[in-house]
């Protein structure tokens, strides 16, 4: 019998037992990864006016769609700083 360290987990210890849970997980992934396509899409038929009264431009917006989830929202909140009319 192997020993491990406090800190390692076996790959049984990693996958999840329910896989009930581990589908709604995914469902709920899917559905904020479409919520957040959905909204980029709605930023990019704004127009120029628009966009430029929320600090963005279309160049942020199409870097935002190109990053994964959490990146997405932090190149967003960049852009918005860096455009500040201060």
């Amino acid at each position: 019998m192997a020993l491990s360290l406090p800190g390692e987990r076996s790959l049984a210890a990693a996958t999840p037992t329910n896989p009930f849970a581990a589908l709604m997980r995914w469902i709920a992934k899917a559905r904020a990864a479409r919520t957040r396509r959905v909204a980029l899409q709605a930023l990019l038929e704004l127009d120029h006016c628009r966009l430029d009264d929320l600090g963005i431009s279309r160049e942020d917006i199409n870097r935002a769609r190109a990053h994964p989830a959490a990146a997405a929202q932090h190149t967003l909140n960049a852009a918005r700083a860096r455009n500040v009319k201060g």
